[in-house]
């Protein structure tokens, strides 16, 4: 079992305490998503002027970058000059740390009717695939925001290049969304999922669906029965914690939940 996590579960930690506490808690890899405050990391001097001294820190220690996640929301047509030029720094990013994926999101489509939707992310991918393509990187598009539902994503997926574009299975906001069933979601889209977000949440009394994210199993996502069912499949891809305390400060630190993490998924191996 390959673990990571996302930096979006310790927002203010510099580089070399994430790297001193990703080795030490157990994790192979650390997933991008933010650095020290400010989320476009190649703005910063660690992946830019001193790149050759992150990825020596990095890799010295035995951790692997496993994804670098993106801000971009591929439906954007008024961003989309601006998507372009960070993916092309991501996949710059990628290229030099061995780096496969870069997670984009699908993104709001607002009053747009869904077949238009699909035709203009579709459209969309074919560009910035072909960027990640050329540059040995695919682009992983998350079950989120209006993404979410198997049925949406497999339409674009059967219409886009499967060799730069595959699936992020976010494993929990399809279930706690939607109430998609594990097994359906893999059937759907299986062929195409490489990489997961892993995180656990209750949902709160008589609040009409609303959620909390808890500690890993300690909440009612079957975390269980998901990770039978991708080894079942034979998925070898990593197990990637969110932990989403850059946008829910009153969760629980990094220092409790990441150890916590790695020992209830190391369990499920066993």
């Amino acid at each position: 079992m390959k673990l990571s996590f996302t930096t979006l579960g310790c927002p203010e930690w510099e580089l070399d305490l994430i790297i001193k506490r990703a080795v030490a808690y157990g994790f192979d890899a650390i997933d991008f998503r933010g650095l020290a405050g400010e989320m476009n990391i190649y703005k910063l001097p660690e992946f830019s002027s001193q790149l050759s001294h992150t990825r020596d820190q990095i890799m010295d220690s035995g951790l692997k970058v496993s994804c670098f996640s993106s801000s971009v929301h591929m439906f954007s047509t008024d961003k989309y000059a601006q998507n372009l030029a960070e993916i092309r720094e991501y996949a710059r990013l990628c290229s030099f740390f061995g780096t496969r994926y870069i997670r984009v999101f699908g993104g709001s489509i607002g009053g747009t009717d869904r077949a238009e939707a699909i035709e203009t992310i579709v459209r969309h991918f074919k560009e910035t695939g072909a960027i990640a393509k050329e540059n040995g990187v695919k682009l992983l598009l998350e079950t989120h925001d209006d993404w979410t539902s198997y049925a949406d994503v497999k339409a674009v997926m059967e219409q886009v290049d499967p060799e730069a574009v595959g699936v992020l299975w976010d494993l929990h906001h399809p279930i706690r969304t939607l109430g998609e069933q594990p097994e359906d979601t893999w059937a759907a889209l299986g062929q195409w999922i490489e990489y997961t977000h892993v995180k656990d949440s209750r949902l709160l009394p008589e609040s009409d669906g609303k959620f909390k994210y808890c500690l890993t199993g300690e909440g009612s996502i079957p975390l269980t029965d998901l990770y039978k069912l991708l080894e079942r499949n034979g998925y070898d891809g990593y197990y990637t914690f969110e932990w989403e305390k850059k946008w829910h400060p009153d969760i629980e630190d990094a220092e409790e939940a990441f150890p916590q993490y790695v020992q209830y998924m190391r369990n499920l191996s066993i």
